[in-house]
C-alpha cells in the first residue's frame, strides 16, 4: 500500500519541521490519516527508534499502518498508552503523541502531562491532535509544554503564560469567587505557535461525506419519571439495601443523567438497570443493521446485553470480522478506530464533553462513504436534549448549564 498523496506532503512538511524544530503538531482533522503521516515523517527523521503513544483500542491499527505500508524495515516502533507512559524507557529517537488534546487541561497540568514532561523533555516529538484546542485556546499551554523545544517552553507555568496571552476575568461560583483562565488571545498564541503547526481538513482531502443526524424519542417507562421528579425534590431515595443520594448539585446533574437512560448508581457503589427501554427501542428499530452504539455508564452496557444478548459485542476485531454490532463506552471508542464497517452510529445516551461529539460522530468516515447516519436515542422529556444543544455548540454541558435548565422548567 502506498500513502496518499497530501499524506506524503504533510509526512515531508511534519520532517522539515522536526529537522528545523525538533516538535511539530499535526492538526488534521480525523479520518485523513494522522497515523501514516507521522509514521512516514518518522521514517524521513530517521528514527531507528520510535515511541507511538495512544490508547489501547488503537494499538491494533497502528500497528497494522507500521507493518503494511513497510515502516517496519526502517525503525523499530513501541507502542503504548498514557497510563503506562512512566514504564516506558528513555531510550527513543522521537516520540509521537496521539490524541494529544488530552494533555489540555488548565490552569494546572494533568498527571499524565507530568509524567510525559519529565521523561521527554529533552526529546524530539510528534503531536497528533484533529481538535487540539475545542474549548478555549488555553487548553494549548499544557500541550506544547511537554519538550523544551516546543513554543512556550520558556513560561515556566501556566499563570505565567496567562499574564501575556489571557484575559483573566473573575467568575463567581457558589462557594465563592474564581479566575477564568478560558478568554485566550488567539491571534497572540498562533502568532507564535503557527510555524510548529500542520493543519488539514477532511474537505481538502477530498472527503465528500456529509452526516446526517437525527433525534429518536423513547418514552421511559412512569416510573423513571416518578423516581426523578422524587430525587429533584427530595435529593435522596431510600431503598431496603440502597440509597441514592444527590446531595450536591454535582450528584443530582449526574443522577438525573444516568436516571433518564434507566440506570442507577448507588451510593455502595453497585449499580442498577431498572428500566431498559432504550435497549428494547434501539434492538426493535434498528433490527438486522450492523451498527455501532455509544454509551456513558457502564451500567448502560448491562441494558444493552441483556436485549441484544450474542449479536452484540466489545471487540473491534469482532465486530469487524463478524455481522455483530459493537458496543463502545463514547470516551473510550470516540478516537483513533475506524467504525466504518457500521451502517450507522447509534447513541444510547449523550456526553456532556464537546470534544466527545464531534469526535465520536465522525467514527464511520472514510474516502469512499459519503454519508454518516447518527441517531441519537434520548428520553422524552429527558436531560440529554440539552447537552446536545450545548455539545454541538462545541461548548461543554457544565454545572451552571444544568442549573439554568432547572429553573426554567
Amino acid at each position: 500500500m502506498e500513502l496518499r498523496k497530501y499524506q506524503v506532503e504533510i509526512a515531508e512538511l511534519a520532517f522539515e519541521k522536526l529537522e528545523k524544530y525538533k516538535f511539530v503538531y499535526i492538526s488534521v482533522e480525523v479520518r485523513c490519516g494522522k497515523t501514516v503521516m507521522a509514521l512516514e515523517a518518522a521514517r524521513l527523521f530517521g528514527a531507528k527508534k520510535v515511541l507511538f503513544c495512544t490508547k489501547i483500542r488503537a494499538f491494533s491499527s497502528v500497528k497494522g499502518d507500521y507493518e503494511t505500508f513497510g515502516f517496519k524495515e526502517h525503525f523499530k516502533l513501541t507502542i503504548t498508552n498514557a497510563e503506562s507512559l512512566h514504564k516506558a524507557l528513555n531510550d527513543y529517537d522521537l516520540i509521537i503523541s496521539d490524541e494529544h488534546h488530552k494533555y489540555g487541561s488548565y490552569p494546572k497540568p494533568s498527571k499524565g502531562q507530568d509524567v510525559f514532561k519529565t521523561k521527554f523533555y529533552g526529546k524530539p516529538v510528534i503531536c497528533l491532535s484533529g481538535t487540539p484546542s475545542p474549548e478555549s485556546y488555553s487548553q494549548l499551554y499544557h500541550q506544547l509544554n511537554i519538550t523544551k523545544y516546543a513554543p512556550f517552553s520558556n513560561y515556566p507555568t501556566f499563570y505565567r503564560w496567562a499574564k501575556d496571552f489571557v484575559d483573566v476575568r473573575q467568575m463567581k461560583l457558589s462557594h465563592g469567587t474564581i479566575n477564568d483562565y478560558s478568554l485566550a488571545d488567539r491571534a497572540k498564541i498562533f502568532k507564535i505557535i503557527e510555524p510548529y503547526f500542520i493543519t488539514y481538513t477532511q474537505k481538502e482531502a477530498g472527503f465528500t461525506t456529509t452526516i446526517d443526524e437525527e433525534i429518536l424519542e423513547v418514552e421511559m417507562n412512569n416510573k423513571t419519571y416518578a423516581l426523578i421528579e422524587r430525587l429533584k425534590r427530595d435529593l435522596v431515595i431510600e431503598g431496603k439495601d440502597e440509597v441514592i443520594l444527590a446531595d450536591t448539585s454535582v450528584k443530582l446533574m449526574q443522577k438525573t443523567h444516568q436516571m433518564y437512560s434507566g440506570t442507577v448508581r448507588f451510593e455502595s457503589g453497585n449499580s442498577l438497570v431498572f428500566d431498559n427501554s432504550k435497549s428494547v427501542f434501539i434492538s426493535a428499530r434498528f433490527m438486522n443493521k450492523k451498527i455501532v452504539i455509544f454509551y456513558k455508564f457502564k451500567s448502560e452496557l448491562d441494558a444493552l446485553k441483556s436485549v441484544f444478548e450474542e449479536s452484540l459485542t466489545t471487540e473491534l476485531s469482532e465486530f469487524n470480522d463478524t455481522n455483530k454490532s459493537i458496543a463502545l463506552q463514547i470516551v473510550s471508542g470516540r478516537e483513533g478506530i475506524n467504525l466504518s464497517k457500521a451502517e450507522a452510529i447509534v447513541y444510547y445516551n449523550i456526553d456532556f464533553s464537546a470534544v466527545s461529539y464531534w469526535q465520536s460522530r465522525d467514527r464511520l468516515t472514510t474516502m469512499e462513504r459519503k454519508e454518516n447516519k447518527i441517531y441519537w436515542i434520548f428520553a422524552k422529556g429527558g436531560i440529554e436534549h440539552e447537552i446536545y444543544k450545548t455539545v454541538s455548540d462545541k461548548k461543554d454541558f457544565t454545572l451552571s448549564i444544568f442549573k439554568k435548565c432547572n429553573k426554567t422548567k
